[in-house]
């Protein structure tokens, strides 16, 4: 052991998210690279819900009429999912619109990812519900699916389900929705980054890099 070693520097991210948007997917994998790029920083990640569509039913939409009411109509998403497809597989990332069947209400997902949170299981849990929807197709507003993804990433079945039983966390998801609009936030993904830095976009690693940078130097200047 190097007793001389220099101590890793901390920083905190806060991530304001929706796990049925594809950019928020891309911007995790690029923030996990950026990440991965810098051993010598030690961060803590925070997922904030952001609620693209908050007049969702709870039960969700069949994937047809939400494509209608959302883009007006098919052939202009599958124009806008084809580029984000593009985009996803040179993060390694594969997009199934196609398998998309019904789009879901996020507000359990959220919930879930505040319950995982607590037992440090949050990033792995976000990254299986994003791959859950997006490569998977399936409903990630539905109970039984949310719990079976919770027990994918090591935590307690029985204890998800009972969870997403009760309206646990309910009000917190959208009084956070309520304060990143508040805070001028519009669209995601948004990454806070040391508590001063925000910047919006599914941003390149570079970019992110580079606030990270910022942050720590206004970190050390105390």
């Amino acid at each position: 052991m190097n007793v001389l070693a220099r101590p890793r520097s901390r920083l905190g991210i806060e991530v304001v998210h929706d796990l049925v948007c594809p950019w928020c997917y891309l911007g995790l994998r690029r923030l996990m690279r950026t990440l991965r790029r810098r051993p010598d920083v030690l961060t803590e990640i925070v997922w904030r819900p952001f609620l693209l569509n908050p007049d969702m039913p709870r039960a969700g939409l069949p994937r047809a009429d939400y494509v209608v009411r959302k883009f007006g109509g098919e052939e202009r998403a599958r124009r806008l999912y084809a580029s984000i497809t593009d985009i996803g597989r040179a993060e390694v990332l594969q997009f199934r619109f196609d398998r998309i069947r019904r789009t879901p209400s996020s507000v359990d997902a959220h919930r879930l990812v505040r319950w995982a949170a607590a037992y440090g299981r949050g990033t792995e849990l976000v990254e299986a519900l994003f791959a859950a929807h997006f490569t998977d197709g399936r409903d990630i507003g539905d109970a039984q699916v949310l719990a079976e993804v919770a027990v994918a990433c090591g935590l307690d079945g029985r204890a998800a389900g009972s969870f997403l039983a009760s309206d646990a966390e309910t009000d917190a998801v959208h009084a956070e929705n309520l304060r990143a609009h508040r805070l001028g936030i519009n669209g995601v993904p948004c990454f806070v980054i040391g508590g001063r830095h925000a910047i919006a976009g599914a941003q390149e690693p570079e970019v992110l890099e580079r606030l990270l940078d910022v942050a720590l130097v206004e970190a050390a200047e105390g």
